[in-house]
């Protein structure tokens, strides 16, 4: 996969774990979207080094402070 499809993937996921829009289920919480990538990181489903400069950059934090309810921001 390219530099920009891996981040692409990084950034997705956490939507989709997060969205809070879905008919079927609820967003996850932060730790709980952060818990989940981490394992898929470590069974190398995501590219590590996109999900560590996804972290390092606060990425999570700041779309969670914009586009998540109150009580998903966790952190």
């Amino acid at each position: 996969m390219s530099w920009s499809a891996r981040m692409l993937a990084v950034a997705d996921i956490f939507e989709v774990l997060t969205a809070g829009d879905r008919p079927y289920r609820q967003g996850r919480t932060l730790r709980q979207a952060l818990e989940t990538m981490k394992k898929l990181k470590e069974r190398n489903h995501i590219d590590p080094d996109v999900y560590d400069m996804f972290l390092k950059a606060e990425i999570p934090q700041r779309y969670a402070s914009r586009f998540m309810k109150s009580g998903q921001n966790d952190l």
